[in-house]
């Protein structure tokens, strides 16, 4: 994920209204801040701060994976997660 001014900023204002709401205690530099600021982001009841989730969840490509191709089902291929994407093994 390339590190940015609107990326940087959008985990500030995460960072922030995750502290106030749930008191998460995230740090910008550990290696996990990401997937923390999400995970606290899918639990909010605030609007505001699952907006800001989303935003971040687009700008590191942690979007959900989609679905397997059909015929990598019917082939017998088996389905690997890798890096959070899925891909054919």
């Amino acid at each position: 994920m390339e590190l940015n001014k609107a990326v940087i900023d959008c985990m500030r204002n995460l960072r922030r209204r995750l502290r106030d709401e749930q008191q998460l205690d995230i740090h910008l530099d550990q290696p996990d801040a990401v997937t923390a600021m999400l995970a606290g982001c899918m639990n909010s009841n605030d609007e505001l701060t699952r907006e800001l989730g989303s935003q971040l969840a687009a700008f590191s490509d942690r979007l959900p994976a989609p679905p397997p191709p059909a015929r990598a089902a019917n082939s017998g291929a088996t389905v690997r997660i890798y890096r959070g994407q899925r891909v054919l093994a």
